[in-house]
């Protein structure tokens, strides 16, 4: 069965999701295996600590990426990114307790876990678009009205003041102290 042109830009948008989910992955993994190569008694420590800092900065940027491109598919564990942040150096790593290392290893499995499981529901997703199913796939447009990108006009916010303050005016002059004074004075009942 052929696809639709829009199932195809559909299969072609998860393709592109993927990729960048699996380069992610990919650098995760390169995260921890530089981590690992630093206490080798043959390591070169400071090149260690040079690609340490360039895979971080990148896990940075493509996580911010990354979690912009998914939306609604997005479920890395919101930790991910305070492992990279916390983890200043190689040397302070190595620095910590038995405990804290053990912590970080346990935070990065779960991590690793989240970005797989990820992975595998862009993989399924574009499975049942290639088979012709309709796959809800949610853009950054749609995603800035959801959260209030797209807001109101000014005109329609201007007149939800006025009728604020219109309301706010009318409780105080019929449910307050100082509104049956004012009525008394002018006579009102």
């Amino acid at each position: 069965m052929a696809l639709s042109k829009k199932q195809q830009r559909i299969v072609e948008e998860l393709e592109r999701r993927i990729e960048l989910c699996r380069e992610f992955m990919n650098d995760w993994l390169l995260f921890n295996q530089i981590m690992t190569s630093y206490t080798s008694p043959e390591a070169n420590k400071a090149q260690l600590e040079n690609q340490f800092l360039k895979i971080k900065s990148k896990l940075a940027r493509e996580h911010r990426v990354l979690q912009q491109a998914l939306l609604d598919d997005f479920h890395i564990d919101g930790n991910t990114m305070n492992i990279v942040s916390g983890a200043t150096s190689l040397e302070g790593i190595y620095s910590q307790s038995e405990v804290a290392l053990k912590k970080l290893q346990t935070e990065w499995h779960r991590a690793f876990i989240s970005i797989n499981e990820t992975l595998g529901i862009l993989e399924d997703k574009k499975a049942r678009a290639e088979r012709g199913e309709k796959v809800f796939l949610p853009t950054q447009d749609m995603m800035a009205g959801a959260m209030g990108g797209g807001g109101m006009n000014q005109n329609t916010k201007t007149l939800l003041i006025i009728i604020a303050v219109a309301a706010a005016l009318a409780f105080a002059f019929f449910f307050t102290p100082l509104g049956t004074m004012y009525k008394q004075m002018l006579g009102l009942p």
